[in-house]
């Protein structure tokens, strides 16, 4: 659950929109509720991320930004050095008047319930339980916190979110604005001489009529214009290389969405010189027609065009 007071800024919607003002956001909330993973998720999203940093030294923190990243998140909560709910909504104030400056505030909750679950899952100590039973110490922790959350711009509720939900929140909250694409590498390989061993997709391009066995095209590579066009004449490719096409322009979001940052999708052949370097040619420049910036990589272009056989004999 996303929650918005009345009267309360839109942290998507203020001066961080103008030009020149560095966005900072706080990230408070009672413990348990998800502030690390969250961190880590703004991290990713190109954000510079500090946790527990002492409120006391804020304004220092803030006073000239270096102008290396305008996204600064900051986290911070009751286990903090000098944690002081009312100071911090001073400090805030204080440096909202700020031009330079755009400040959000976005707070973490959970029901009771769930925080004892999940501390008995992970064994930890509550750092406001002590000697007390553990709901004791959440409740205390709950009643120090409240000024804040009712102030701050945003509340977030994670009862009901895994931790792999709660990244997706984040990234669907904070990630349009963070400039940080999908990595996409292209890579050909030679099946003689082994799998790819990080691929996350590989296609096995073997069904096309193999150039290698063609006069005056077995010195050639997939790069060369004769090879490419002998394989996109063989009638098998349009085909099957439209669909390739479209399920990896498909799935490409997909991963995004979940929060991958890299993708490696691999084009094998038997000696990987001919049918993987020319589709994996073709795929880099559909996906840069589809404003992607993929690496392009040929593992074994350089390989002897006899070693093919080669291996193939081993």
């Amino acid at each position: 659950m996303v929650s918005m007071d009345a009267g309360q800024t839109d942290y998507s919607s203020d001066k961080a929109t103008e030009g020149g003002a560095h966005r900072i956001l706080l990230v408070t909330g009672v413990a348990g509720a998800g502030k690390s993973t969250t961190l880590q998720v703004l991290e990713d999203l190109g954000w510079e991320t500090i946790d527990n940093f002492p409120v006391r030294l804020l304004k220092r923190l803030l006073q000239k930004p270096d102008g290396q990243n305008d996204m600064l998140a900051i986290g911070f909560d009751s286990r903090t050095r000098g944690f002081s709910p009312s100071r911090i909504i001073e400090l805030v104030k204080e440096l909202s008047d700020r031009d330079d400056l755009s400040i959000s505030t976005l707070f973490l909750d959970c029901a009771s319930g769930e925080l004892e679950r999940r501390y008995n899952e992970t064994r930890r100590r509550h750092p406001m339980a002590g000697e007390q039973p553990l709901l004791e110490g959440i409740r205390a922790e709950r009643e120090l916190l409240e000024p804040l959350r009712r102030w701050t711009d945003m509340v977030l509720d994670t009862t009901s979110f895994s931790a792999n939900q709660l990244q997706q929140h984040i990234r669907e909250l904070f990630g349009e604005n963070s400039g940080q694409p999908i990595n996409v590498t292209v890579s050909s390989f030679g099946f003689a001489r082994g799998m790819p061993p990080l691929a996350d997709l590989v296609f096995d391009m073997r069904y096309l009529d193999n150039p290698h066995w063609v006069e005056g095209l077995r010195e050639l590579t997939g790069l060369d214009v004769p090879v490419g066009e002998h394989i996109a004449a063989d009638p098998a490719f349009q085909q099957s290389f439209g669909q390739i096409h479209d399920l990896i322009q498909t799935l490409l979001p997909l991963y995004a969405a979940q929060g991958k940052s890299y993708v490696h999708i691999a084009f094998g052949c038997t000696g990987g010189r001919h049918r993987s370097v020319y589709s994996a040619e073709r795929m880099a420049q559909g996906l840069r027609d589809a404003g992607f910036s993929p690496t392009v990589r040929h593992r074994n272009l350089a390989s002897r065009a006899a070693d093919e056989i080669e291996a193939m004999k081993r």
